[in-house]
């Protein structure tokens, strides 16, 4: 017997379901048994599935928190410039986003959110160093870069 999409390839297996011929290179395995690729319907879950509307939203909510959130962290860090404060306040900035992004896509998941959520949290960083720089004085350090990093794995983890 010959499998039907492979037809050099001999074989003894059959799709549990309509019975073609297959190879082990195009089975799929699935809870009753092996199938071929058009029976077992593979299909992404639901969470997974993000449309191009949730996206543009994603965006919008995405960026919107990010400016607003860092001009309230830039007059927040005037009062109180302690170094562990500017780390909590990146790991929450993360999060808010995060949160903010997944609510409003239906608590929807991915690749693509993640990679809004992450600009998101640039863009913030962006905005807070370009209102201290401009208001108050240059207050880069390294703790920054660590915030960053801290809020950009946040957000990673918030919608992985």
């Amino acid at each position: 017997m010959r499998c039907a999409t492979h037809p050099d390839t001999e074989t003894d297996l059959r799709c549990g379901k309509c019975g073609r011929p297959i190879c082990p290179e195009c089975m799929v395995r699935t809870p009753v048994g092996v199938r071929c690729e058009e029976c077992a319907n593979l299909k992404r879950l639901p969470t997974y599935e993000v449309s191009a509307k949730q996206y543009i939203t994603a965006v919008g909510v995405g960026l919107g928190t990010a400016v607003a959130t860092g001009f309230i962290w830039a007059f927040m860090v005037k009062a109180s410039p302690f170094i562990l404060f500017t780390l909590l306040i990146s790991a929450a900035i993360g999060y808010a986003i995060g949160e903010l992004i997944s609510l409003v896509t239906n608590r929807k998941r991915g690749v693509g959110l993640q990679v809004i959520g992450c600009i998101s949290v640039v863009v913030c960083f962006v905005v807070f160093y370009l209102v201290v720089q401009y208001l108050f004085v240059s207050l880069f350090s390294l703790f920054m870069v660590i915030g960053l990093a801290i809020a950009i794995a946040v957000v990673i983890m918030r919608l992985r």
